[in-house]
């Protein structure tokens, strides 16, 4: 049995670690959250140690160590700006880090990670969950079998619809998130990537508060995405079901449909790093680069070939001014 501290326990996200933790035999110690409204603890571990202060968190874990009882794991959850700090107290700690995506916002501080990743002698892991789906996994075989000059053609389209609280919280602020592409569209972009390898050019047409759709060329495919928290952009089939979010990835005209299996897949990356594998720093770096250089391009507009919903009206800023 693993012990395992949580940094992040009342993020939207923190229920699926505590769900793999409880589910792969292990305890959690130590949990911290600004926010107090974290009761599904209870429903997992109700006799961790919760606190709301860094510091007294911190010292909590700290006496822990001076007792003899070892912080195997630190998870991290909190929002993507501070996933860099607190994956270098995890590392000081003496524990291995799981980070939840993305694993930063910079390439260059996984430079800097690396050496504090040496220098502790722990390690750093990325829940690159996607690449443990059956299906994709099955994909990335088909792909490896198939002619090595064939180019694939692909058409990406995510839509997840948020309210306007998105823009109040630090995910509608672009140096707090990362922006859309890093927010929503990090793992399609790294699950891309490890199938059909890496990222030969990277064009964005439209990028706004909302929305951004581009092109990237990849070794083995030609990529056209959109990705848009908009309800506005959700196509009619959508909105006949009623439905909140869309979802399409069309390879070759056809849709690969890996629309169930997500629920268990933080347990399975758990498991994939307590047996000794997890996804490293080094194998997070593709899609960092890749949400950077789309977060840093000028849009060169509708111009060329693009994806079908570029070309929506763009919206103003729900909360009437732009970050």
């Amino acid at each position: 049995m693993k012990n395992f501290a949580l940094l992040g326990v009342g993020g939207y996200v923190a229920p699926r670690h505590l769900k793999a933790i409880k589910e792969t035999g292990n305890e959690l110690v130590a949990a911290y959250d600004r926010c107090d409204s974290v009761g599904i603890i209870d429903s997992y571990f109700p006799e961790t140690s919760f606190f709301t202060e860094m510091e007294l968190f911190d010292r909590h874990c700290s006496k822990l160590l001076r007792q003899g009882t070892k912080i195997d794991f630190v998870t991290v959850c909190t929002p993507n700006y501070l996933h860099d700090s607190h994956i270098r107290y995890g590392l000081r700690l003496g524990a291995d880090v799981i980070c939840e995506k993305p694993l930063v916002l910079n390439p260059w501080n996984i430079d800097a990670l690396e050496k504090i990743e040496a220098e502790s002698g722990k390690k750093v892991y990325n829940i690159l969950q996607l690449r443990l789906h059956p299906d994709i996994m099955a994909l990335k075989k088909r792909i490896e079998a198939s002619p090595q000059d064939k180019v694939h053609e692909i058409e990406l389209t995510y839509i997840t619809s948020r309210g306007k609280w998105y823009y109040a919280s630090w995910k509608g602020d672009q140096r707090k998130s990362g922006g859309i592409a890093t927010n929503i569209g990090i793992h399609f972009y790294d699950m891309l990537s490890y199938i059909f390898g890496a990222v030969q050019e990277n064009v964005v047409h439209i990028a706004s508060h909302d929305r951004v759709a581009g092109f990237l060329r990849l070794e083995k495919a030609r990529v056209h995405y959109f990705l848009s928290i908009n309800a506005n952009t959700l196509p009619q089939a959508a909105l006949r079901q009623n439905a909140r979010t869309f979802r399409s990835v069309r390879i070759d005209n056809e849709e690969l449909d890996f629309s169930y299996g997500f629920t268990e897949l933080h347990t399975e990356s758990y498991r994939h790093i307590l047996a000794g594998g997890g996804f490293s720093l080094q194998e997070a770096r593709s899609s960092i680069q890749t949400v950077h250089d789309i977060r840093n391009a000028m849009p060169a507009g509708l111009q060329g070939n693009h994806h079908p919903l570029a070309g929506l009206p763009l919206c103003k800023h729900p909360l009437g001014w732009d970050r």
